[in-house]
C-alpha cells in the first residue's frame, strides 16, 4: 500500500470515529440501539462521499485496535457498521459483557498523562464526555493486547478490580477486549480503587496520596 492510500485509510478511519462514537445522532443518522448503521447512509453523507464499500472494509478488517465491526443486518441484508467502544451517547444494546469475576482479569490499566496526575488522584478517573472509563488489559503490545489505551500514553493507573467491583462499581467486556467502567453516580472511579500508579518515561510508581 502506497503512502497516499495509508494516509487515506486513516482519513477515513479517523471520520468513522468521530461519527460512530460521537456525531451519529447529532448527524441524523438512523442509529440502532447497539450503534450499528447501514454502510450506504453513511456513504450518502457528504463526509464519505469520496469512499466506497470496498473502502470501509479494508478499514474495518486492518484496523489493529479493532475499533469497529460490520454485520449484515438479518432482515434487510444491508452492511452495517458500528463502533466497539468509546462512544459519547448510550445505547442500550451495545454488545458489553459484563465482568463479574476479577480472576480472569488480573492486568487492568487505564492510561493517561502525567500532567492530569494531580487532578486524578484527588478526584479519580471521569469518564469526561464519554459513557465509560476505558481500561486495557495490560500495556500496549503485551500479550495480545491491542487496545485500551494510547501508545503515548506516559502514565499507567493499575485498578483494583476485585475492590472495585466489591465497592459496587460495573464492568464490561467490549468486543475488542477493552474493559469498560461507567464510574459512580458522579461518572467517577476513587482513587481508593488504584493497585498502583506508574510513570513510564522514567518508569517509576508514584504516590496515591
Amino acid at each position: 500500500m502506497s503512502r497516499s492510500e495509508r494516509s487515506r485509510d486513516v482519513h477515513l478511519s479517523k471520520k468513522l470515529t468521530f461519527v460512530l462514537r460521537h456525531k451519529a445522532v447529532e448527524l441524523g443518522f438512523d442509529i440502532d440501539s447497539g450503534g450499528f448503521i447501514n454502510v450506504d447512509d453513511l456513504l450518502a453523507h457528504p463526509m464519505f462521499s469520496h469512499f466506497t464499500v470496498g473502502d470501509i472494509k479494508r478499514v474495518v478488517t486492518s484496523n489493529d485496535k479493532q475499533r469497529f465491526s460490520l454485520k449484515e443486518h438479518p432482515d434487510s441484508k444491508k452492511l452495517q457498521i458500528c463502533a466497539n467502544q468509546g462512544h459519547s451517547f448510550q445505547l442500550p444494546d451495545l454488545e458489553l459483557v459484563s465482568i463479574t469475576d476479577p480472576t480472569q482479569y488480573p492486568t487492568v490499566i487505564h492510561g493517561t498523562y502525567l500532567k492530569n496526575w494531580d487532578s486524578i488522584k484527588l478526584q479519580g478517573l471521569s469518564r469526561m464526555k464519554r459513557t465509560h472509563v476505558h481500561f486495557a488489559q495490560g500495556e500496549p503490545g503485551e500479550n495480545g493486547v491491542i487496545s485500551g489505551m494510547r501508545r503515548s500514553c506516559d502514565l499507567m493507573i493499575f485498578l483494583n478490580l476485585e475492590k472495585a467491583l466489591q465497592g459496587g462499581l460495573s464492568f464490561f467486556l467490549s468486543k475488542n477486549g477493552v474493559i469498560l467502567c461507567p464510574g459512580d453516580e458522579n461518572g467517577l472511579i476513587h482513587p481508593r480503587y488504584f493497585k498502583q500508579v506508574m510513570q513510564t518515561h522514567p518508569r517509576e510508581l508514584l504516590s496515591c496520596t
